[in-house]
């Protein structure tokens, strides 16, 4: 069954990970986690600071070339009732922090609301204003549960 549309949001603003679903450049699907929280009707999700091997991540490379892409969430346990999944296919946008308006309220909106779900980054400060992020706006949205709730 499908889940209420409250319970979706709810979801969206409390769990902590999702898996992003890209194309690489052979056509062949590439799967990530990442971190999101939602804000100004698209999920936002930061590139942060950690060392890279070999520059630019696949999953930003792959967004700039084919920005259709899907976010799943899901809950495995041995519960089966309790078991559910959401997926959110969406577009996505790179936003360059260096290519952006100093004043741009979305972007500030989007590192306000990173910064309130995940505590991790009061001590690790992987949102600056010259990180990039990834915006997804959402297209559509599926889900199942076994149960309401």
């Amino acid at each position: 069954m499908q889940l209420p549309p409250d319970v979706i949001e709810a979801r969206l603003d409390r769990w902590p990970v999702a898996r992003l679903a890209s194309v690489a450049d052979d056509g062949r699907p590439h799967q990530v986690p990442i971190v999101f929280a939602r804000a100004g009707g698209r999920l936002w999700s930061p590139v942060d600071g950690k060392p890279k091997r070999g520059g630019e991540l696949a999953r930003v490379r792959h967004l700039r070339a084919r920005p259709a892409a899907s976010l799943l969430l899901d809950e495995y346990g041995p519960d089966w009732s309790a078991l559910w999944w959401i997926r959110i296919d969406v577009r996505a946008e790179v936003v360059d922090a260096s290519r952006r308006d100093e004043g741009d309220a979305e972007v500030a909106a989007a590192l306000d609301a990173l910064a309130a779900k995940y505590p991790q980054y009061a001590e690790v400060p992987v949102l600056r204003a010259d990180r990039t992020l990834i915006a997804f706006a959402p297209e559509r949205t599926t889900s199942w549960a076994a149960s309401r709730g």
